[in-house]
């Protein structure tokens, strides 16, 4: 896996006629039919508009190091991409050969969809919150709300409080069923739990998301969702309780972070490659796969915790989710912008 910082085309030598003809070429190549790759020479590639610390993004590139290791794929990505240079990297990839273009459109939806429609033999597959567009543009999103349920049960337990709290990006409803999951997990065990939602409206900005941490735990939350980056440390300085997100994040604080959902995108990546080497790619919704159903999501070992939690939590929370993974207990899908109560 190579990173490729945007080494944009344009500035690697080519004159503006030479990129001209270079788009033309690969617009030519773009109506060639479908056709089998062979497994040693699939190339893919990830356009990121943030940093790849990100946890979003980065169970995005965690699962293609994965394919490549175990896939044979070669692997190349560009992070923090602005809106601004979205399409030229997209496009530059699509010329380049690259036969799988991954990444979150969701600052560049537009630009990423033109793309692939200028492009309609090459495979995209990109984080939205819209549908996929034919022939070639898949979506995915992160459908992690299970595990989120989870780990509002054990939050709403474990509060002596009685206020459970949440740090999170802004209020769209990717992020919106989760908050929402969450605090629906701490009310099923405590109806009089009160919540505190804060949104950070970024989805990286770690100092904005600890200092409304802190503010949340000095107002009586003592166990706290982090949803974004810079949780966790508030949550350790205040020692008070946290939940992480989309990744195992309990090295940060082992004696904070009890669990948390995560997010593994190799369920969806694997989907996708599958498709791609068979030369059978088409546009659809890869949400299933986030799911806990497909082994996209659950909850993070217990860590530290694994001796500290109250084996009547332990139990109910493994309770719940063999009832979700049966299809007995289904967690609603709650996509309003919460609020503190």
């Amino acid at each position: 896996m190579t990173q490729d910082p945007t080494r944009f085309i344009l500035g690697n030598g080519l004159s503006r006629r030479g990129f001209v003809l270079a788009g033309a070429a690969g617009l030519a190549a773009a109506g060639l039919p479908l056709r089998a790759r062979a497994a040693d020479g699939l190339k893919v590639a990830s356009i990121f508009a943030t940093p790849i610390e990100e946890p979003w993004d980065h169970q995005i590139h965690v699962a293609l190091q994965r394919a490549e290791k175990e896939l044979g794929i070669t692997y190349k990505y560009s992070e923090k991409v602005q809106a601004s240079d979205f399409a030229r990297v997209l496009r530059e990839y699509a010329q380049g050969g690259f036969d799988l273009i991954m990444g979150d459109a969701f600052a560049a939806e537009r630009e990423a969809r033109r793309a692939a429609k200028a492009f309609p033999k090459v495979a995209f597959l990109f984080g939205s919150g819209a549908g996929p567009a034919e022939p070639n543009f898949g979506v995915f999103d992160n459908w992690i709300h299970e595990p989120a349920y989870l780990s509002g049960l054990i939050a709403g337990k474990m509060s002596k409080s009685g206020t459970v709290g949440a740090v999170a990006a802004m209020g769209i409803p990717e992020v919106n069923r989760l908050v929402n999951a969450f605090f629906a997990g701490a009310k099923e065990v405590n109806p009089n739990i009160k919540k505190k939602i804060t949104f950070i409206g970024s989805f990286f900005d770690p100092p904005k998301a600890k200092e409304a941490a802190i503010a949340q735990i000095d107002a009586g939350v003592d166990v706290i969702y982090a949803e974004r980056f810079g949780v966790i440390e508030a949550a350790a300085e205040k020692k008070i309780l946290a939940i992480s997100n989309m990744s195992d994040q309990s090295s940060l604080a082992p004696d904070t972070v009890i669990t948390g959902p995560v997010w593994d995108m190799y369920p969806t990546v694997q989907q996708a490659i599958k498709l791609v080497k068979a030369g059978v790619f088409t546009a659809q919704d890869y949400g299933d796969f986030s799911r806990m159903g497909k082994g996209g999501s659950f909850l993070a070992p217990y860590g530290k915790f694994e001796t500290k939690l109250p084996a009547e939590v332990k139990e109910l929370v493994e309770k719940k989710k063999q009832e979700i993974l049966s299809g007995e207990f289904r967690v609603d899908v709650d996509e309003a912008t919460p609020s503190s109560s």
